[in-house]
């Protein structure tokens, strides 16, 4: 299953503490070695102040309690550092911390800044030590604090770029958090800026939306309105562009997406338009088992993509965990899933054929006769299906209304009259108003 992992593009386009929860997913998984799963999280420990983690993992990659030297150096350089950051922001630190004080703060930022300056003797550069000391806590994985000094920064601070950093900071903590809630307002909050804002260049507000979505797949399929969310994102014009120009591999959580919405099958038609564009392009299961359904009807294929599309899901980290619906039960998304793609399947089938034997449906759906046999009875009864089944010859049998011809003209001219009043009206009212118009002339 390796072959259809997508970490390695997943994480391309992630913050590396972001990186980690997939990596503890294919540890959990053993869809690669430990000692490799290992060396990966060292090498993203490298460029970040987390030096007790590095060592914990040193010390079980090698089986030995010694660590290096360089990083016993490293980890007091980070205490050090961590020191003189605290000292620099203290001031400003000092007051947030006064309930007090908080309350004399303002939406106007200038009053904030002047009143700071004047009053308190905080100037910018405490603003911004701030920032920096946030920054720096969370490279060193103490997001809680972090996500406290970049709230407060970013209704202090005058640079705009930096308050777009300092949003992407609140992001990546609220995820690593699990404050799922928070990090939906967060994400719509940089949605709102990257849309709006004014880029160097159209190749550079591309990137911000790529990252976007990358980083919203940890709330979308973690939230319990995650389903919805991930299609509304995804399916605006300018972000499904960005897809199709260079993240197509997103597509397996937008086809995932359809498939379990039911309230959202709207959108499977306009997604088959996507997939038949990009089916030269991209080779994922999920993918693949809509393709076959919807663009070839080649119901032996969707058979062997759906028993892929289930190892996939199982081993992709967004995938494979489910969804929360509240506080303490997770939906099996691939429960959903593989109900959901038995509908599809069943419905396309349905569609072209009048009788069906059983055991070859049964065989389609990956089930057993008498299995597939009570699924198809619950669901002709679930949704009205003008369907009978004759247990005697083990076969479904369709039956199709054919709508008479004289119904169906007397059907279409039901409307004709308002249809022409309409239209009658639309002519003759500007031709009055011109008229009354060159009689006032």
């Amino acid at each position: 299953m390796a072959e259809h992992d997508l970490t390695s593009r997943l994480a391309a386009q992630l913050d590396r503490h972001l990186v980690f929860p997939l990596l503890e997913f294919l540890q959990e998984r053993q869809l690669y070695p430990e000692e490799e799963i290992l060396e990966a999280k060292l090498r993203l420990l490298g460029a970040t102040n987390m030096v007790e983690y590095a060592m914990d993992i040193h010390m079980s990659l090698h089986g030995t309690d010694d660590v290096p030297d360089d990083m016993v150096a490293r980890r007091a350089e980070v205490l050090a550092r961590l020191k003189a950051l605290e000292a620099a922001a203290a001031p400003l630190v000092a007051f947030l911390r006064d309930p007090q004080l908080v309350q004399e703060l303002r939406p106007d930022r200038q009053y904030n800044v002047h009143m700071l300056r004047e009053r308190f003797r905080i100037g910018p550069d405490q603003i911004e030590a701030m920032y920096d000391l946030a920054k720096f806590l969370f490279e060193c994985g103490n997001y809680p604090t972090a996500v406290d000094y970049l709230y407060q920064y970013r209704v202090l601070c005058t640079n705009s770029e930096r308050s777009v950093s300092a949003s992407w900071g609140l992001l990546a903590s609220e995820i690593l958090m699990q404050n799922w809630d928070a990090a939906l307002e967060e994400l719509n909050r940089l949605k709102e800026i990257i849309d709006s804002k004014d880029f160097s260049s159209p190749l550079n507000q591309l990137q911000n939306r790529i990252w976007l979505m990358h980083w919203s797949l940890f709330i979308f399929f973690n939230h319990e309105n995650g389903r919805n969310g991930i299609i509304d994102l995804f399916f605006q014009d300018r972000y499904l562009n960005a897809i199709q120009a260079n993240a197509r591999h997103l597509l397996r959580y937008v086809a995932t997406a359809v498939v379990v919405n039911k309230r959202r099958r709207n959108m499977l038609k306009e997604f088959i338009k996507v997939i038949q564009q990009e089916q030269h392009c991209i080779k994922d299961p999920i993918t693949e088992f809509l393709e076959c359904l919807y663009v070839n009807y080649d119901f032996d294929g969707a058979q062997l993509k759906l028993m892929e599309c289930e190892k996939v899901i199982l081993n992709d980290p967004f995938l494979g965990k489910g969804i929360e619906q509240g506080s303490f039960t997770i939906v099996p998304l691939i429960d959903e899933f593989l109900e959901n793609a038995r509908l599809f399947i069943f419905e396309r089938y349905c569609c072209i054929h009048r009788c069906i034997n059983i055991s070859i449906l049964a065989e389609k759906l990956n089930m057993r006769h008498d299995e597939a046999e009570l699924w198809i009875m619950n669901l002709v009864r679930s949704s009205k299906l003008d369907a009978k089944i004759d247990s005697v010859s083990g076969t479904l049998i369709m039956t199709t209304n054919h709508v008479n011809v004289h119904e169906q003209i007397i059907e279409s001219l039901k409307n004709l009259d308002m249809r022409t009043y309409m239209l009658a009206k639309s002519i003759v009212e500007p031709a009055q108003a011109a008229q009354q118009a060159a009689r006032g002339d």
